[in-house]
């Protein structure tokens, strides 16, 4: 199957085609999935001199990894009091900072392996949608206090000076935030493992293993790989294969669309070059792009297959709803892309039996999380650190099948009305 049209499959600079698995081949470790997670593990077990073999379904970066919105910068989909309550204060502060340490390490990569195609941009804005200046800079001065790095307040009119919205009131700037071309940056570094001399197998779906010895086995319709180590990492296209992965998360879409070029028209409402996501649950995220000629817009979750089409009259309300200047903006490419969410919203990263990891549930985490998981879990197969364990609370827990499904997009509703409520009483 061919990347889904995308922004980022027809601005993708890299075009190489990457042949399937054939044969029998023989490595230190196989990974199953070719996304961000998958591919960090890869570089860093590469770098380390293991031999790795990654086997894709469909195209690196194929899912939700490589088309997202691009955002990467601290933190997780869940507050940090919930981490705490679960983990315990002194992991919840240890695994922020590893979703620190992910933004760093993804920079790192573009700077030193020259992915200019990335095209990263500094700056991300986290926006108020109701009047709560103090609660703001109460949590700017906590983040310095407990992490030793500033975010920048912006008050009402300096958030309006750049983000032409009444809608708008205070916001967080974090200046060491970015964002990016994913999909750039997904093939960027499948190149150098293949400079590494690791091995990256596109168009090879596994269809059986064979887990229980100490040589573990995959096939598939062309070959097998036999591997000391086994990971999958495989996110909201997990298939059947792995019945307890799979049953550990549930399959979420989201939305994303891209305006026409009208750069003066876009201008006249967004004046910063800035990723901005505001403060609601169930919010939207959204930055302009091609050097500020044409506005990248996501938002919207469901639980099963929607018409992509509906879902941007969706989003073009909520755009036109914020920014009533880009009503005449034609939205000019849309897509959809699944992630995977545990029911505890942390990522689930771990070890499922000797030789057998997991490393996925990244929706809602950013690029940073999932990198850094990615990272973390090629540590614990190397035996250099057990910073993966810091995971372990967010096991892999029974999503609840459709019965979640069905919570799920009920509590998506529920924090929609939430949120409505919240703004119409500011």
């Amino acid at each position: 199957m061919a990347y889904p049209d995308t922004y980022y499959k027809r601005t993708m600079a890299d075009q190489t085609a990457r042949p399937a698995l054939s044969g029998t081949v023989e490595c230190d470790v196989a990974i199953v999935g070719g996304g961000l997670a998958g591919l960090s593990a890869a570089l860093q077990l590469a770098r380390a001199g293991r031999s790795v073999t990654v086997l894709e379904a469909e195209s690196v970066g194929f899912g939700a990894s490589g088309r997202n919105g691009g955002f990467v910068s601290p933190g997780y989909a869940t507050g940090g009091e919930e981490i705490a309550r679960i983990a315990g204060k002194e992991k919840a502060r240890q695994l922020h900072l590893l979703s620190v340490e992910g933004v760093d390490f993804v920079r790192d990569n573009i700077r030193t392996l020259g992915i200019a195609d990335a095209r990263p941009v500094p700056g991300i804005m986290s926006v108020l949608r109701y009047d709560d200046g103090a609660s703001l800079k109460a949590y700017a001065q906590e983040v310095q206090r407990e992490y030793g790095y500033e975010l920048e307040y912006m008050d009402r009119d300096a958030v309006r000076a750049v983000l032409k919205s009444e809608r708008y009131f205070q916001a967080l700037r974090n200046p060491n935030a970015f964002h990016m071309h994913p999909l750039n940056y997904l093939r960027g570094i499948a190149r150098e493992i293949e400079r590494l001399g690791g091995r990256i197998c596109e168009q090879s779906p596994v269809t059986a293993t064979d887990l229980g010895g100490a040589e573990k086995r995959l096939a598939t319709a062309g070959g097998a790989v036999k591997a000391r180590d086994v990971l999958f990492t495989t996110g909201g296209y997990t298939g059947p294969l792995n019945g307890r992965l799979k049953r550990a998360f549930l399959p979420i879409a989201t939305y994303v669309m891209v305006s026409e070029e009208a750069p003066e028209l876009i201008a006249s409402a967004i004046a910063t070059t800035d990723a901005i996501g505001d403060n609601r649950r169930a919010g939207d995220y959204y930055r302009v792009i091609d050097d500020g000629r044409r506005v990248l817009w996501g938002g919207r979750i469901t639980t099963h297959a929607a018409s992509t089409a509906g879902l941007v009259k969706e989003l073009r309300a909520e755009m036109v709803g914020t920014y009533p200047q880009l009503a005449g903006l034609r939205t000019e490419l849309a897509w959809s892309g699944l992630m995977s969410y545990a029911r505890h919203l942390m990522p689930q990263i771990g070890r499922m039996s000797p030789g057998v990891w997991y490393c996925t549930a990244f929706g809602g985490h950013g690029l940073n999380t999932t990198a850094i998981g990615g990272k973390v879990i090629a540590e614990g197969i190397l035996g250099t650190s057990e910073r993966h364990r810091l995971y372990e609370p967010f096991g892999l827990v029974w999503a609840g099948g459709l019965a979640g499904l069905a919570v799920a997009q009920l509590t998506y509703w529920k924090l929609q009305a939430q949120d409505w409520w919240r703004e119409r009483a500011a």
